[in-house]
């Protein structure tokens, strides 16, 4: 396989580091927050939307939906423009168009032009998360790159978490739901501004569009929008009882098909898929994969818990997510500077995480009718422990049999995972839940038309027994996954060992 052809921008030595550099680096991590903020506080408010907008529940279902489809389709190609076009005119072009966007979303009446917009915002924000990792790979020196890959793991330990007390900051606001999508524009026009003044030019690299797999965008962009659309939208159309998803799966398959078909074989890919065959991307991906859908239990699932048990919004639960996303602005940090150490193994880190992970996930497993947000708190304080401890040492396992050039590629990789396992995540636990509830539905259907013939007086206990199938079904799931992060330790510890990071002079470290 020939490697494709070098470009100045690829080629040429990072720039020193210093304030300015660091300030545009900080740019690029709010926007990815921004980004992250975009995806997830629209999503939590969802039935004020429904009724800003005087739409049904299915059709606000569908702006969620449709966003994280744009979201996903751009992640694998985002660097590829950006080295092509330059990280800073890329990145400011994508950013400053999310939030002219969210300007215009509330004014908008027409329910097509609304998925429209919604679904061109998600490609211009999805764009921006992937740069993250390429930046911290790019520019930051050895003795602090691992607190590169502290900031890109907050995008998905601290923006998702914090997104319920935002959320209801958002509707604190009196009668303006339009802070629902307005929110992101201070923070993001501070990170332009961040941009505009840190990053350095850089050249254009056009030669690199004669050489690019165009034939796999065409494919892989519409194949990954099917794809999240049948995998968020399945549980509520009933998978394959539904036109729709049956039609989203089939096409979404054979695109995506197609594209890993191009990409393997292509001189120049957006993503070099032989990177997986070395362990510590490939083995380290798919526990990448199992990670995500685990941490979906921290804050997403406690919240839905409590709005169906005692009907609350995001306002009341707000403070299980600030638990877990608050400390990883110092955990985080914290992590970078233990990997660093030379008594420490990455591997073993990333397994105590796991299992501080695992011990918050069972606590929820004592889950009574009574609790309220305060019960959470032990488990979101574990979760919080645990998710940078594991995140952090997997990027720096993966990252460290990648060389600089093969960067991009690996971030496109790691953010495609990221997108479907945050998906997964939340359509495993509501398929899971839903078929809890439709056995014990069939079962309260046998005892109602008992009562109403006389045979069997438990009308009034229907209620109570229902919502007692749905705890039932919500602990399982709490055990499922306590037993999956157990399952997951012996998979981290067949990773390749790497040493600690050598500040100063760092030998190439060969893959395996």
């Amino acid at each position: 396989m020939n490697a494709p052809a070098a470009t100045p921008t690829a080629t040429q030595a990072p720039p020193a580091f210093g304030i300015r550099l660091g300030s545009g680096l900080f740019g690029i991590l709010l926007a990815a927050i921004v980004a992250g903020l975009n995806n997830r506080v629209p999503s939590l408010l969802l039935a004020d939307l429904q009724g800003a907008f005087s739409l049904s529940s299915d059709k606000t279902s569908w702006l969620s939906t449709i966003y994280t489809a744009g979201e996903l389709s751009i992640m694998p190609f985002a660097t590829w423009f950006a080295i092509t076009f330059s990280l800073r005119r890329f990145h400011l072009m994508m950013l400053i168009s999310t939030m002219v966007i969210a300007c215009f979303l509330p004014f908008t009446s027409s329910y097509p032009l609304l998925l429209l917009m919604r679904a061109v915002q998600g490609i211009t924000a999805g764009a921006l998360i992937p740069m993250l990792m390429m930046s911290a790979l790019r520019f930051l020196p050895p003795n602090i790159r691992l607190h590169g890959l502290a900031l890109y793991a907050m995008t998905a330990t601290f923006a998702p978490n914090v997104a319920l007390w935002v959320a209801s900051l958002c509707m604190d606001s009196g009668n303006h739901w339009q802070w629902i999508y307005w929110h992101i524009i201070p923070l993001g026009a501070l990170a332009a501004l961040l941009v505009y003044w840190g990053i350095p030019k850089m050249p254009l690299a056009l030669p690199r569009i004669k050489q690019a797999n165009w034939l796999g965008m065409l494919f892989g962009m519409p194949g990954l929008f099917f794809l999240a659309i049948t995998i968020d939208q399945g549980n509520h159309l009933d998978w394959w009882r539904s036109s729709v998803i049956s039609a989203t799966a089939l096409l979404g398959g054979v695109f995506l098909a197609i594209f890993v078909f191009t990409e393997w074989f292509h001189e120049a890919p957006f993503m070099r898929l032989q990177l997986l065959s070395r362990r510590n991307l490939g083995l380290g991906f798919i526990l990448f994969l199992a990670l995500l859908v685990l941490m979906t239990t921290a804050v997403g699932l406690p919240a839905n818990v409590l709005a169906h048990l005692h009907g609350f919004r995001a306002a009341q639960t707000d403070e299980i997510g600030l638990v877990v996303g608050l400390p990883q602005l110092i955990l985080g940090p914290l992590t970078s500077l233990l990997l660093y150490q030379k008594w420490v193994d990455a591997r073993k880190v990333f397994a105590l995480g796991l299992l501080f992970m695992c011990a918050g996930i069972y606590c929820n497993t004592y889950l009574t009718d009574e609790w309220m947000a305060n019960e959470f708190l032990l488990s979101a304080f574990f979760q919080a422990i645990g998710q940078p401890l594991a995140i952090i040492p997997l990027l720096f396992l993966a990252t460290s049999v990648v060389q600089p050039m093969e960067g991009p590629s690996v971030s496109g990789i790691v953010n495609m995972l990221r997108g479907i396992g945050t998906l997964v995540g939340g359509a495993f636990i509501g398929h899971w839940s839903s078929n809890g509830a439709i056995q014990y539905a069939d079962t309260l259907q046998g005892a109602s038309e008992q009562a109403q013939s006389g045979i069997n007086p438990v009308a009034s206990l229907v209620g109570v027994i229902a919502e007692q199938a749905s705890l039932l079904t919500t602990i399982d799931i709490y055990r499922f996954f306590a037993l999956m992060a157990v399952v997951m330790v012996p998979f981290v510890l067949m990773l390749q060992y790497i040493p600690p990071p050598v500040v100063n002079a760092v030998p190439p470290h060969k893959p395996n």
